[in-house]
């Protein structure tokens, strides 16, 4: 064979490499990132990155526009009488407790969903002392991961202190729930719950003898006057890594309920507030305790929730009147 033709052939193999088609791809991905590029150019801006920003913010404007039709309401008739929560504690083998709270709120599902998950609510729960770290990990509009460490207030009878908590928060704005379990393991084995968030038809009433089951067939009986309130629901366990032995684990137990309880009297403060209710009594006062902390003290050795708040009722009026004549 001709060695010219040899050289010719080594030559049309190094030309005609496979390791071309490799790159290939790639040139092609550059070359249409550019021509979209001038697309979008032409088209006056068009980006498709920005796609699923600009339908969450239509979704953020629809809630807040329906929000708001759902406040009216309250707004023309803020009557409301908080109740006290319903506090059940239980004991499941190898646990502290297992705390389960039930309160209705004066206010829509979102307007509660907006306290509880705002990022700022350490002014609204006064058990929150600092917030040390606050990290978004997945935002997916209605739904978010957030990696959370605050310092926490704790309150019962003579005693008070804080703990640091750290956290994995998953809050879910289409079922307005919020998850939370602990991120690391020490003192706690288990520090885990959910918020749940329901709606509650105030004025059903107006209905009867109708029974509406969606928010459209409320809307339409009570002709967009019915007020919509939320059932606010907290599961929560708490597991030490060593479970005390009594008189200590009824202690830690009475501490984990009367936190409850302060984030329950937090909220509907923050509720009475937001509907504008001139009436509304403003417990946190008494909470801060303008009797003293021995009469503070005393009202919480008084096992029955509901006469606690009761008498907490008939002091914070005696406040208000008192302050009103200053």
């Amino acid at each position: 064979m001709d060695i010219g033709h040899k050289s010719k052939l080594k030559g049309s193999h190094k030309t005609w490499n496979p390791a071309l088609l490799v790159q290939l791809p790639h040139k092609l991905k550059i070359s249409l990132q550019s021509q979209l590029r001038r697309l979008a150019k032409d088209n006056g801006g068009l980006n498709f990155g920005n796609a699923f920003t600009r339908k969450e913010k239509v979704s953020s404007v629809t809630l807040e526009s329906d929000l708001e039709k759902q406040l009216q309401p309250w707004r023309e008739n803020p009557s409301w009488d908080d109740q006290p929560p319903q506090i059940k504690v239980s004991v499941p083998k190898g646990s502290l407790c297992n705390l389960r709270v039930k309160v209705d709120v004066g206010l829509p599902p979102d307007a509660v969903y907006n306290i509880v998950t705002d990022p700022d609510n350490k002014r609204v729960f006064k058990n929150i002392q600092e917030v040390t770290s606050r990290n978004v990990l997945v935002d997916e509009g209605h739904r978010q991961v957030v990696d959370l460490e605050q310092a926490a207030i704790w309150r019962f009878l003579w005693w008070s202190g804080t703990i640091k908590v750290h956290v994995l928060v998953d809050q879910n704005r289409k079922d307005h729930t919020m998850k939370f379990s602990q991120v690391e393991t020490g003192f706690m084995e288990k520090f885990e719950g959910c918020w749940r968030v329901s709606p509650l038809f105030v004025d059903e009433k107006m209905c009867f003898p109708f029974k509406p089951k969606t928010f459209a067939d409320y809307q339409s009986c009570t002709k967009g006057k019915g007020r919509i309130g939320s059932t606010v629901t907290l599961d929560q366990l708490v597991q030490p890594a060593i479970v005390p032995p009594p008189p200590i684990s009824w202690y830690l137990r009475g501490i984990t309920a009367k936190t409850s309880e302060m984030l329950v009297n937090d909220l509907l403060v923050e509720t009475a507030r937001i509907r504008g209710d001139p009436n509304c009594l403003k417990f946190d006062e008494e909470f801060e305790n303008p009797q003293g902390t021995s009469d503070e003290c005393l009202i919480d050795q008084i096992t029955d929730i509901k006469e606690r708040w009761a008498i907490r009722r008939k002091n914070a009026k005696q406040y208000s009147r008192r302050l009103s004549q200053v």
